[in-house]
Formats: structure tokens, sequence, C-alpha cells
């Protein structure tokens, strides 16, 4: 895999973001340009545990990334690895903040808020996020989808879903603030 796509694709994920290096403070990632939200604490009940191809969309390109996805009550943990299985980077958020790892030597790699924000808010009860927004926000889930709207009610990130038995699980993730698109195909599906 190139090493310049495999970043695009990385940075399509984690790109735009920002982190606090103080643990005491829960990290920061941005809604859209010049909006901030204080992510929701990192536990998750049920635990779950995932393995994806996400496939991204950015400015007419596209690249695909397999990861492992798992979360529980005390961390939310992300592994990127390439089509051939190479680790890539790790990225872990628990009390005590987010914590990254990278394997193999890429180009510039942005700080991991942006794709945790992303997941948590496909993954994260709506109940978890509501305190979090900036005053005006809302996020909706109707039918088989989530919306978050910024104060004029614009559609700012479009999640849609799946039911897989009991579990709803996310499908694909359209921000378009930033102007990408994530195709999530779940590889564990049985």
């Amino acid at each position: 895999m190139n090493k310049g796509l495999i970043f695009l694709l990385i940075a399509l994920l984690l790109g735009g973001c920002a982190r606090q290096k103080d643990p005491t403070h829960r990290p920061t990632a941005w809604l859209k340009p010049g909006v901030r939200v204080t992510l929701p604490a990192p536990g998750i009940t049920p635990a779950f545990e995932q393995q994806q191809l996400l496939t991204g969309h950015v400015k007419g390109k596209t690249q695909s990334l397999l990861v492992l996805l798992a979360a529980d009550e005390q961390h939310i943990s992300l592994a990127g690895l390439s089509s051939l299985g190479i680790r890539l980077f790790r990225v872990t958020y628990d009390a005590t903040g987010i914590h990254t790892q990278q394997m193999m030597a890429l180009p510039e790699m942005p700080p991991a808020s942006q794709v945790l924000a992303d997941i948590m808010l496909s993954h994260w009860p709506i109940s978890a996020w509501q305190p979090q927004l900036p005053q005006g926000w809302q996020l909706q889930d109707i039918g088989d989808r989530r919306e978050l709207r910024d104060p004029s009610g614009t559609v700012v990130t479009l999640i849609r879903y799946m039911q897989r038995g009991t579990q709803r699980e996310p499908i694909s993730i359209d921000q378009r603030a930033f102007g990408y698109q994530i195709q999530i195909q779940h590889l564990d599906a049985s």
C-alpha cells in the first residue's frame, strides 16, 4: 500500500482535530471549522469488538484501511492495519486521555480526536453527547440515520445504520463540514 495513500485515509479520518495533552481534561474534536466539542467519557456498555474495512472518500480520492475497533466500560481502542495486515497505528482513549502508537513511518500524522469523535458519534448514545454539544446543536436519531445539526439546522454529520440482530451498526459517515465520507463494511458480520 502506498504511504501517500495510507496518509490520505489517516488524514481523512484524523484530520482537522485537536488533542489536549493534559490528562485531567477530556480531548476535544472539531464539529465543523471553528466549533470544538469535548468528547464524552470513553466508556460504553455493552462492550463491543468489530473488524471493519473503512473506505474513505475525500476530494475525489478513495482509500481503504482495515481497522480493529474495541470499546468497553473503560476505554475505546482503534488499530489500523494495512491491506497485508501490518499494524500501522493504534489509538486508545481511556480515563487518562488519548494515546497513540505509530508502528510505521508515515508522513505527519494528525491527532486522533476526530476519528474518535466520528466513532463515538456513531456508537455512543445521544444522552452521552447531548451535554457535550455546544448550545443550539442537535443530535437526533431518525429511522436508520443519525443527524448532527448546527444551530442553523444544517446537517453537519450524517450517519447511516443497518440493523444486525439486536445491534444497530453504522455503515457510513458523511462529514459534510470537512467534505469526507467513510463507508464501513463489517468484516465480522455473520
